[in-house]
């Protein structure tokens, strides 16, 4: 039988093999294909004698990654490029220029950068092909607020918006109807050259729509839905009266909608996933399999409150230790997905630290039990840490240092709790971004 160090050992083995299966350049090289001068593209094809010039642009957490195997294959090919990432997300590139901006809540270094590639669409023509290269951080790192709104509008509505428990489908409804580029209007911007958008989802579903807002893709929210949001959450009261003025104005009509699918620049236009949680967390569960696990995938649809979602999977091990159902042991269960975090008190940390901490008080006590949660960006939250790790002495363990978890959870302060156990799950930029990889194992 495992005993607990190999279970933490092997959990973070399993996690890291999860996010090795989502690598950008892995991505890109098993979605592209170019024989001469023939570029295929999930099965598209582009005769690239038929462009002029070919530039690369693009906004999310592994936009640069995603962008060097693109100079790679394209060679002299590609003219020009400018892609915009988080702080401490830049990689080495020979022709796209890059730009660090602020996430999760946008700065001004964003819309200068957003500005930049908007310029460089302006230039292109109907015979230009463009690249955009997508993926989790792309609402924040592509602002552009809308005529008279300001940054610090935008600002203190995504961080009420964040704050409030809306998902990401509810959040980003918002964000497209503050914008320029999002909500399809980046393809209009581009439009009349060839679009070809390669994304990285980060959204349960892989509703393109909701991948960094959607600036590529058809948008079927409108003005009163985002009034529906703030409604549902109450915080229309507390939203700027800038933004709200805008949204009124566009309910009524005075301000254009984003574009629909009939709009002519959605047929220049494709949009390809070339990674997303499935293949995450698949390959995580292969890891576990082949590492004498008997595993299984929950779900990557897990959505909802992080606390109430802790709660299923401490229930779903101690099931596995009682009775060895839906496994026997010892057993792997990964989930994938992206949880909410309803902020009520004033400590650090992110979603997938409180889903540990959470776990970590109904596993307390199971000590053939480790739970471990991280983002696979290597980002959780405003925090450094990806996330965290857990196991049936982890309370005993904090209680005997003076810790109390139950008020660390109060105060959404899992960072310092899980810092003071030395047990932070560090890893760094990943340069990808999925959504998020849980895992439970039951020796």
């Amino acid at each position: 039988m495992k005993d607990r160090a190999q279970l933490r050992k092997d959990a973070k083995e399993i996690f890291l093999s999860g996010v090795k299966a989502v690598d950008p350049l892995n991505a890109v090289q098993r979605h592209l294909q170019l024989k001469k001068n023939t570029l295929i593209v999930g099965g598209q094809t582009y005769d690239l004698c038929d462009y002029e010039g070919i530039y690369v642009i693009g906004a999310g957490k592994a936009s640069a990654a995603m962008a060097q195997p693109l100079e790679d294959l394209l060679g002299d090919r590609l003219k020009a490029g400018f892609v915009q990432v988080k702080y401490n997300h830049s990689v080495p590139l020979k022709k796209v220029r890059i730009k660090e901006a602020g996430h999760p809540v946008p700065d001004q270094a964003g819309i200068d950068g957003a500005q930049q590639i908007i310029e460089l669409v302006k230039k292109t023509s109907d015979r230009d092909l463009v690249f955009c290269l997508i993926s989790g951080g792309g609402s924040a790192l592509l602002p552009s607020p809308g005529e008279g709104l300001t940054l610090q509008d935008k600002q203190s509505t995504t961080k009420i918006l964040l704050e409030s428990g809306a998902n990401i489908h509810e959040i980003n409804a918002v964000r497209k109807h503050l914008s320029r580029v999002k909500g399809g209007r980046l393809a209009r911007l581009v439009f009349p050259s060839r679009l070809v958008s390669l994304i990285l989802s980060d959204v349960i579903g892989d509703n393109l729509e909701s991948i960094a807002s959607g600036p590529t893709v058809p948008d079927t929210s409108t003005y009163s839905d985002c009034f529906h949001v703030l409604e549902k959450y109450n915080i229309r009261e507390v939203i700027p009266s800038a933004v709200i003025d805008y949204l009124e104005r566009g309910k009524r009509g005075d301000i254009e909608e984003t574009p629909k699918i009939n709009d002519p620049a959605f047929e220049k236009t494709q949009n390809l996933i070339i990674g997303s949680n499935i293949l995450a967390v698949q390959a995580a569960k292969e890891k576990a399999a082949a590492m004498g696990y008997h595993s299984l995938v929950l779900s990557t649809f897990i959505e909802g409150e992080t606390r109430e979602v802790a709660k299923v999977h401490a229930a779903l091990a101690k099931e596995i230790m009682t009775r060895e159902i839906p496994l026997s042991r010892p057993a792997c269960v990964v989930s994938g997905g992206e949880t909410t975090v309803t902020i009520r008190g004033k400590g650090l940390g992110g979603r997938n630290q409180e889903f540990v901490l959470a776990a970590a008080l109904d596993i307390a006590g199971w000590n053939e039990v480790v739970v471990l949660s991280g983002g696979t960006d290597g980002t959780d939250g405003p925090t450094d840490a990806a996330g965290a790790i857990a196991d049936g002495f982890t309370v005993s363990r904090a209680e005997s240092l003076g810790l109390d978890p139950e008020r660390y959870l109060r105060e959404n302060d899992s960072y310092h709790f899980f810092q003071k156990l030395d047990d932070l799950l560090i890893t760094g930029p990943t340069f990808t971004n999925v959504m998020d990889l849980r895992l439970v194992l039951v020796a």
